[in-house]
């Protein structure tokens, strides 16, 4: 901030003398220069407050002395006659002080910082020592504080170095003993190991015999095997002699059972005559739907989104969009920051979502296809203030959901067999769709398709 620096008036030369500071302010007398300003400021019309104050007259004192104090320092030093009237406010709340100023004895238990202030304020004869007095007073009472702050910082590092010192033994005592605890466990350790060596060698010698032993009962293994091919060679040649004496005793059988086969036919046609004759009585329709009716499928003549993706068009070409959303019961979800930033990134959000939104009603209009355009919550200040144009349906993601998660839940929720289109040039978003039987086209094919809207 600016320091209020020497400087006298008409009436200063009249009443003080024409005395001068040789140097600016004392920070402390500065500062009580400014409250004392502050608080008689509001006794102050604003006719009688100078033009650049007149904008403070309504703040309280403490945010007249915060944002107004180098306004009202500059003025207190150039203004006399705001001085003056600074001066008589002075005299009202405080007679005795300003009294005892004017008569050139300042009341020895005053404070010296208000003695230098009023004098600055009042300029009385003599007021450049009094300022000045106070500064020095303010100094060295400052320099007392910081030097007994300094020893009492000095005590308080020495105490911290005495425990530190302390701390530094018994750490020291204590890494000894856990360091002749260690010595022990490595020579525990040690002859553990040296045990454990001892075995590994007793093992190794029992794994030789081991393997000794499985190589004997490998030979006698294969031995046993060679003996049970040929027995296995001695049961085929039996149990194809089987096959033929039972295909011989089914020949036998079915010549038998061609008399039971007449009799069930015969029972057969009595059925079905009875069941005519009951239809006719009975006087029933032919049926006209059939099981295989109520199977959800695409029928000869009309599309689905594997049909159209089929077709030897380019996932770029606009015209794959019109023949998806020519599908009849056709539904269009948008990842709508996911187009904007790909097609007009450097626009602010707001106007990224109206221009999308407008060449959605649009193409909406033409298709008459239903549209959902998501928006991911997260990146909103505040709520948005949207009216979403007509045929197309604004979603933002909730807190915690970001637009990627509502869209999958979006193509879930759409019954099997519905055409369900979904732009985005996330691939993650596209394999979650596409699980879920939409079908996933790029940002860029749809504006490709807007910009001929």
């Amino acid at each position: 901030m600016d320091q209020p620096t020497s400087g006298a008036g008409p009436a200063d030369e009249a009443d003080g003398g024409a005395e001068v500071l040789g140097r600016p302010l004392p920070e402390g007398v500065r500062r009580r220069v400014i409250a004392l300003v502050s608080d008689a400021f509001g006794g102050l019309t604003v006719s009688e407050l100078p033009a650049q104050l007149r904008q403070y007259a309504r703040f309280t004192p403490t945010r007249r002395a915060k944002f107004a104090g180098n306004a009202m320092a500059a003025a207190l030093e150039s203004d006399a006659l705001f001085r003056q009237r600074i001066g008589e406010r002075l005299g009202q709340s405080q007679p005795e002080l300003t009294g005892a100023l004017e008569a050139g004895s300042p009341p020895a238990a005053a404070d010296p910082l208000d003695v230098a202030a009023a004098a600055y304020v009042l300029r009385p004869v003599g007021w450049v020592k009094l300022v000045e007095s106070a500064g020095e007073e303010v100094q060295r009472a400052d320099a007392e504080r910081a030097d007994e702050e300094t020893r009492r910082e000095l005590e308080h590092l020495r105490e911290e170095l005495e425990r530190a010192r302390a701390h530094t033994r018994a750490e020291t005592e204590r890494l000894r003993t856990e360091l002749e605890a260690a010595r022990k466990e490595a020579e525990s350790l040690h002859r553990k190991l040296r045990s454990a060596l001892s075995e590994v060698k007793r093992g190794e010698a029992a794994l030789r015999r081991g393997a000794a032993e499985v190589d004997a009962v490998r030979a006698e293994s294969a031995a046993q095997l060679s003996a049970a091919e040929s027995e296995s060679r001695r049961l085929k040649g039996r149990l194809g002699e089987a096959e033929a004496a039972l295909e011989a005793s089914r020949r036998a059988a079915r010549e038998g059972r061609s008399v039971e086969d007449m009799r069930l036919r015969l029972l057969l046609d009595t059925v079905l005559d009875a069941a005519s004759g009951l239809r006719r009585e009975l006087a029933l329709p032919p049926a006209t739907t059939h099981p295989a009716d109520t199977v959800d499928a695409v029928e000869p003549g009309r599309m689905s989104p594997k049909d159209i993706a089929a077709r030897a068009l380019s996932e770029t070409d606009p015209a794959l969009l019109d023949q998806l959303l020519a599908l009849p019961q056709a539904h269009l979800i948008v990842d709508g920051y996911n187009v904007t930033k790909t097609g007009y990134p450097q626009m602010p959000l707001e106007k990224q979502r109206l221009r999308l939104l407008g060449g959605l009603s649009v193409l909406a209009a033409q298709t008459g296809a239903e549209m959902t355009c998501v928006f991911d919550g997260a990146e909103l200040a505040a709520p948005v203030l949207l009216a979403p144009p007509r045929g197309v349906r604004v979603l933002f993601s909730k807190a915690g959901v970001t637009a990627d998660e509502l869209i999958r839940q979006l193509a879930r929720a759409e019954p099997p067999g519905r055409p369900v289109v979904v732009v985005s040039t996330d691939r993650e978003v596209a394999d979650g769709v596409a699980k879920a039987g939409a079908r996933p086209v790029a940002s860029v094919l749809l504006l490709k398709r807007l910009s001929r809207v």
